[in-house]
């Protein structure tokens, strides 16, 4: 499955542990840069996931409207893996 993170300066540990649940690519895009707003949702992506902590209003609202173009789910997390865990348990058992 494909995860599509979006906010957040570093994302190690929660990588790693996005990997243990499944998610085989990942990529990561700030959100901070002027050219972040370009952002492009991959076709091969199952979920954009967007982390409310580090990321403007703005971004979030073009993630959310070029997320709903593709047909892609989004989700909108604190950058924590206890908050990010239970978001993506309710995405799996749909």
């Amino acid at each position: 499955m494909g995860i599509l993170v979006v906010g957040g300066d570093r994302i190690g540990n929660i990588k790693n542990k996005l990997k243990e649940n499944g998610f085989n690519k990942i990529i990561h895009v700030t959100g901070r840069k002027k050219g972040d707003r370009k952002i492009i949702i991959p076709s091969n992506m199952d979920l954009v996931m967007v982390l409310t902590d580090y990321i403007g209003h703005n971004m979030a609202e073009i993630v959310k409207e070029r997320s709903k173009r593709n047909n892609v789910t989004v989700m909108f997390c604190k950058h924590s893996w206890s908050n990010i865990y239970k978001n993506i348990n309710i995405y799996m058992n749909k």
